[in-house]
């Protein structure tokens, strides 16, 4: 018998021991080929915070062309909940599963999402990039992307620098000045990079 018990008292109900919750953090959902949008909206529904990244494009047909907003990660959609809303993300129409390793999924560092928000939100011109681990890094110092971090790379008379979602291995390219970046140290890999 404890204490309370022994003197008759009651235990007060609000001195029960805090319950630990951990905080929200990004995941990317894996979808279902041209679901991309309608998990997004049914995740805004949910209650659950999303984030699809668009970019903007011109598809040519035989008799038209017209511009289209596509998925910038093809085949994902990041969403924001603690590991206890899991479940309600998992339900969603569409999706397939969260990504991860071993078992359970790995949240996508906030700085990755920052900066994907950033680089849509800057009004450039961006597109889908393939995967790069190994390349120049830079440093942006003037213009909307100011203080991004990624590879630089030239295409044709363009440059243009691309940031990384580890977790995906998917990259995005943005075009930008060659005089506005300036060599860097590369950002440190994802932990799971580091254990291999």
């Amino acid at each position: 018998m404890n204490a309370c018990q022994q003197a008759g008292a009651e235990p007060d109900p609000n001195l029960r021991p805090p319950q630990f919750t951990p905080a929200p953090e990004w995941f990317a959902l894996r979808v279902k080929p041209q679901h991309e949008k309608p998990v997004a909206r049914h995740l805004s529904t949910a209650g659950l915070e999303s984030f699809l990244p668009l970019y903007r494009t011109r598809r040519a047909w035989s008799d038209r062309t017209k511009e289209l907003e596509l998925p910038l990660l093809a085949g994902y959609v990041f969403a924001r909940f603690g590991l206890p809303e899991r479940v309600t993300a998992l339900r969603i129409p569409g999706v397939h599963h969260l990504l991860g390793f071993g078992r359970g999924p790995t949240p996508v560092p906030e700085e990755e999402i920052a900066t994907l928000k950033r680089m849509v939100a800057s009004g450039l011109p961006i597109q889908p990039w393939p995967y790069l681990r190994i390349g120049d890094w830079v440093r942006i110092v003037r213009g909307p992307l100011r203080e991004i971090d990624g590879i630089l790379v030239q295409v044709k008379s363009c440059w243009r620098v691309v940031v990384s979602v580890h977790l995906l291995q998917r990259s995005v390219a943005a075009e930008v000045d060659r005089l506005a970046v300036v060599p860097t140290k590369p950002i440190r890999p994802p932990q799971w990079e580091r254990q291999a």
